[in-house]
Order: C-alpha cells, then sequence, then structure tokens
C-alpha cells in the first residue's frame, strides 16, 4: 500500500524546526530536502545542526552538485534512506551509491522531469528507491505532471524490487490516480505543511489513498 511521507523544505533552524514540529507526532515516515545552493537555487541549513526525531523512519534528499562531500555527516543522523539527484556530479553520485551500500541506510535516486530513465538504468538497478520528481527544486509546491507516471513501469522493468517515490504537486485532487498508478511513497510537502490542521490534511490525504 502506498504511503504519505511529509516533507520538510527549511530554509533556516527555526523553520526547519518549525515543519518538524508540524508532524513529527503523527507522521509515520519524513522526507527531508537538503540544498547546496549549487545544484538547487535554495541553501538549507547546516547538516551539522540538523536533527531526526526518534522513532520516526526519516528519508534525506540531498539536492547537492557533490553529495559523497556530506555522506559522512548525514550517515551520523542515521536517517532509513539517502537520496541523490541522477543529474548531479555523475563520480560524486557512484561515490555515495556504493558507499551506502556498504552501510545499513538505503541508497535513492531521484530523477528530474526531463531526466530519461533508460539513461539512468544502472543507477536505477543499484537503488533501493527511485524518486520521480515533478516538483520545483528546493521548494515546497510546484505541480504534478501526471504524465511522469509512465515512469513506474520503465523504473519496474529496470529494478523490479525497486520502492518508488512521487514528489512535487501532490494533493487531493490527484494523490489516488498517483497510488492508482504505483506510487509507493508519496512525499507531500505544501499540501500538508501549509494548512491549518496539518495532522488533518495529513489523515485526509491517506484516507484517499487506494487499498491493496
Amino acid at each position: 500500500m502506498s504511503i504519505v511521507v511529509p516533507t520538510i523544505t527549511a530554509y533556516d533552524l527555526h523553520d526547519y524546526r518549525k515543519q518538524m514540529e508540524q508532524v513529527m507526532h503523527f507522521a509515520k515516515r519524513i522526507h527531508i530536502d537538503l540544498m547546496d545552493g549549487i545544484f538547487a537555487p535554495t541553501v538549507s541549513p547546516d547538516i551539522d545542526k540538523l536533527w531526526l526525531p526518534p522513532g520516526v523512519i526519516c528519508d534525506i534528499h540531498i539536492m547537492f552538485q557533490h553529495p559523497h562531500k556530506q555522506i559522512k555527516k548525514l550517515l551520523e543522523l542515521s536517517p532509513n534512506m539517502i537520496i541523490v539527484q541522477a543529474e548531479a556530479n555523475a563520480e560524486s553520485i557512484k561515490i555515495t551509491v556504493e558507499g551506502l551500500k556498504k552501510t545499513k541506510v538505503k541508497a535513492g535516486v531521484a530523477l528530474l522531469a526531463d531526466s530519461l530513465v533508460s539513461s539512468n538504468r544502472a543507477l536505477i538497478k543499484r537503488a533501493d528507491h527511485t524518486l520521480i520528481f515533478s516538483g520545483k527544486l528546493g521548494y515546497h509546491g510546484g505541480s504534478a505532471n501526471l504524465d511522469l507516471l509512465e515512469k513506474v513501469k520503465q523504473i519496474k522493468d529496470i529494478n523490479p524490487k525497486a520502492e518508488i517515490g512521487w514528489d512535487g504537486g501532490i494533493n487531493a485532487e490527484n494523490i489516488r490516480q498517483l497510488s492508482e498508478g504505483g506510487i509507493d511513497v508519496l512525499n507531500v510537502g505544501g499540501a500538508i505543511q501549509k494548512t491549518d490542521d496539518p495532522e488533518e490534511s495529513y489523515r485526509s490525504l491517506c484516507g484517499l489513498l487506494v487499498k491493496h
């Protein structure tokens, strides 16, 4: 069954804490976006100052040009998974994924909307998770281009065991179609974080998922 995962996309520690505290008490899993200001236009707080809530599965999506330079610090946070961008520096991605394979932390890869599954076959085959990115890099919001669902089958053909995620524009109008389309992990930012009652918004979205 698909799972709704609140997203944290913060630009300072105060906002990071605020967003985290809004969801950590009810979310089973949380997705954290980190940006370097190079690959992504925005910059997230220093990794040294971040924290993850105990007892919650946390995935970290690193929108970095050279992700391997930060892996040691990220591993100290004990995340469930670290997701790299397929379009970042190729050698750095290789070092990062192969390094993660030697740990208990899962390795994920994210594909921007224009990136072809076929061009990233080796990386997808090696990764535990492939994230279809339809959002606005480094920001909450964006729109969900449902045409990108065609990538689900393409990914499964390469790696049948891969967990498939989606990031960008998920809301009450499209979440069921995304779930039906084969998305396992539905990362939701603004439709939870920017509402008057994040917990109620989360539970409402969960109620719309396809029951397998």
